[in-house]
């Protein structure tokens, strides 16, 4: 460096250097970065040395937030789950309520087409579509729900990770309301449908369609998926097998959007694959309705 160049910071050519930020202070620890002389109340540690705040804030920027293969955030452990328990307490919160008020609580929210109740038709049929989603959190057994909640609990952790937390309630929505819809569709319009089971199936096949994504081994997965599905078949006077096969058809479409959505336009591409399910879901519903009407 030649004689008369002034050093970064400093007040003239031979001046002691000084703060950048503060002139008035003088200081020989220098930025890391940019070499700039910063004082006592502007350095900030680094992993070697000391850096500036404009280059820690520079740097900041440059960093891009860690992202998972769905484009959720990665949360710490102590924040993991919060959706996944917040369903089911809502669960639990519901099923209280059906011990409490009782049949007419369950009246209420259960999932049927049309039906004389009450001195008055009721159902999705007459408009009351919210049944499509409130039966989705009601339970009338205690092994119905302490099963259905088992299952939320092993299932929902991973995927509420992999998806980030806004992602994984809508598939689980979605999954919910696309086995409602599929029930609706066949069941007799009096027979009476309740329980999460449709979004958990939901939430079986988006667990296959995320391993298969990441190269895991799905045969455990498979394996669980098959007994579950035999159950529903073998119990077919007492289980809705068509909100299980809607929930789960349902649930394996939303997570081949979410998971396998280009990095590029990924938040779009997702946004239109939940609406076109979404969509799919309401025709269904429409369709439905017209035959009963």
């Amino acid at each position: 460096m030649s004689p008369d160049e002034q050093q970064p910071g400093a007040t003239g050519p031979t001046g002691p250097p000084v703060c950048y930020r503060h002139p008035d202070r003088e200081s020989n620890i220098r930025c890391t970065r940019c070499e700039r002389p910063v004082c006592g109340d502007c350095m900030v540690s680094a992993s070697v040395g000391f850096q500036c705040p404009d280059c820690v804030r520079q740097g900041g920027r440059r960093v891009r937030e860690a992202r998972t293969v769905a484009g959720g955030r990665v949360v710490p452990t102590s924040a993991s789950a919060i959706v996944t328990k917040t369903l089911i307490g809502l669960n639990l919160a519901v099923f209280v309520l059906v011990l409490v008020i009782g049949n007419n609580f369950v009246d209420r929210m259960l999932l049927f087409g049309r039906f004389f109740m009450g001195g008055r038709w009721q159902g999705v049929a007459e408009g009351q579509w919210y049944r499509l989603l409130t039966a989705t959190f009601l339970h009338q057994q205690f092994w119905h729900i302490a099963l259905n909640m088992v299952g939320l609990w092993m299932l929902g952790p991973p995927l509420e990770a992999a998806l980030g937390r806004t992602r994984f309630i809508a598939l689980y929505l979605v999954s919910g309301l696309g086995g409602s819809a599929t029930s609706y569709l066949i069941a007799d319009p009096h027979q009476g449908s309740l329980g999460a089971s449709g979004a958990l199936f939901g939430l079986f096949g988006a667990m296959i369609v995320l391993g298969r994504r990441l190269n895991h081994d799905l045969r455990p997965l498979v394996i669980l998926l098959v007994l579950n599905l035999m159950i529903t078949f073998l119990n077919m006077g007492t289980i809705d097998w068509r909100a299980h096969i809607g929930g789960l058809i349902t649930g394996t479409l939303a997570a081949i959007g979410l998971v396998y959505a280009p990095q590029r336009n990924r938040t779009p591409i997702q946004v239109g694959s939940l609406l076109a399910v979404s969509a799919v879901i309401v025709a269904v519903v429409l369709i439905r309705t017209a035959q009963l009407g």
